[in-house]
């Protein structure tokens, strides 16, 4: 019972969405990179989240209007491919031109911008692409979760 209990408080803690942690709306205005949506945008836009997995945060790319899901993969569960196919077809149902996913297992690697960092890149579990426009539509997986897969990242 204390195990679950203490399971249960670490995931509670983990799926604390990232933005809550975020610097300050203007620093964030300052740069010109990639811009996670602001904490009153959040507030208004209920995240997806499912068995396994919670979408912490979403990022826009420029200006361009088009968003990457920012999802957190129970750690337990992240090479249960389950995991991520329910994700991506929840967040990209009814999308017809762009849905682009990416997955991690621990919280502290999730970027506030849609650029990755060496080491969240790194530690990235999958990303999925769909793009209509230049005919793109991969799931790419980390060798941790398919060590044989021809796009293993």
């Amino acid at each position: 019972m204390k195990k679950n209990i203490i399971h249960f408080l670490l995931l509670l803690i983990l799926s604390t969405p990232y933005a809550a942690f975020s610097d300050t709306e203007e620093e964030a205005n300052d740069t010109t990179d990639e811009v996670v949506e602001t904490s009153e945008e959040a507030e208004t836009t209920s995240l997806e989240s499912g068995h396994g997995w919670k979408n912490v945060a979403v990022a826009e790319l420029g200006k361009s209007g088009k968003k990457v899901h920012m999802i957190l993969v129970e750690h337990e569960r992240y090479t249960d491919k389950t995991v991520y196919s329910n994700a991506i077809s929840r967040i990209c149902q009814g999308e017809t031109e762009f849905c682009r996913v990416r997955f991690w297992s621990e919280a502290r690697y999730i970027p506030e911008r849609a650029k990755l960092t060496a080491d969240q890149r790194k530690q990235l579990r999958a990303d999925y692409l769909f793009n209509k426009a230049a005919g793109i539509k991969e799931l790419r997986w980390s060798c941790t979760v398919d060590p044989n897969s021809v796009n293993c990242m």
